[in-house]
């Protein structure tokens, strides 16, 4: 019996859309979730673009007795923001965002670093004045599963700093465009993929600039991809990820960071003004 609940886990870590349950059952596997308690929850609903999303503050303690801040965001669940409880002044400090998502190959954990302070009035209620911009400054602990591979330590810290930085590029990259607005991580997926990886879509949602005149064909991963559309698409310190793959690989292992540092400026623009939340626990 305990051997069919643990390959019920197991077979659960490869849902991408269930982000909710990938960081239960990651976190119930290495321990973490008995880490901390939740003692107090504070929600709110609120607007990002035309749909709604539910914020949440949440005051959790430790082993230690420790009280700190964890706050989320329904529409961005591969992230948590983690402070400071606030002080006399209602003043805290922003300290790290927690990042951790799945695929179909396993998932992506990692903390990093950040900058930010905001003011929080608790209570009854409680009022969310604001949050200063947030800046990123570096992932400092990680872990990767990929199938049945689980990679820890520097190896893990090296490999997700390596696609952080590849990461920021793209998402860099395709905000100066256009910038559409998604409402889902899908309607982003639908967009940016045949933009991305025309080789893999069917040929009908391929961009008219696939195909020209002495285009040249490289071939890694089993995959002929056409340079010549390449260079012609991105900036060239980005030629050399999609015609080795390794852009793919990004693609397929971190959809969900790709989404919400494309989305980032607008995660910055939601905590900027005055929120009002209600208290539920």
């Amino acid at each position: 019996m305990k051997k069919c609940g643990f390959f019920v886990i197991i077979s659960a870590l490869f849902c991408f859309s269930c982000v909710g349950l990938m960081e239960k059952t990651g976190r119930f596997l290495d321990g973490s979730a008995f880490a901390e308690k939740t003692k107090n929850v504070y929600r709110a609903e609120i607007g990002v673009g035309s749909e709604k999303s539910v914020l949440e503050v949440l005051v959790v303690e430790n082993k230690e007795k420790e009280q700190s801040l964890v706050i989320t965001l329904s529409s961005f669940p591969m992230i948590k923001l983690r402070g400071t409880m606030p002080n006399d002044n209602n003043d805290f400090l922003l300290t790290s965002l927690d990042y951790l998502s799945g695929s179909t190959h396993g998932w992506n954990e990692y903390s990093m670093q950040t900058l930010g302070n905001g003011n929080l009035i608790l209570g009854e209620n409680a009022t969310l004045e604001y949050i200063n911009e947030i800046e990123q400054i570096q992932i400092s602990n990680g872990r990767i599963h990929r199938y049945d591979t689980r990679i820890t330590g520097d190896n893990a810290l090296t490999a997700l700093r390596n696609r952080h930085e590849r990461v920021s590029a793209l998402a860099e990259w395709m905000q100066t465009l256009e910038n559409p607005q998604f409402k889902t991580i899908k309607d982003f997926e639908n967009h940016w993929k045949p933009v991305l990886f025309p080789e893999i879509v069917s040929r009908n949602k391929r961009p008219a600039a696939w195909r020209a005149d002495g285009d040249v064909f490289t071939r890694a991963d089993d995959i002929n991809w056409n340079s010549g559309y390449t260079e012609r698409t991105l900036p060239e310190e980005l030629w050399p990820l999609r015609n080795t793959g390794t852009l793919l690989r990004d693609w397929e292992e971190a959809l969900s960071q790709i989404y919400f540092e494309y989305e980032w400026e607008k995660i910055i623009g939601i905590f900027s003004k005055q929120i009002i939340l209600t208290k539920v626990r």
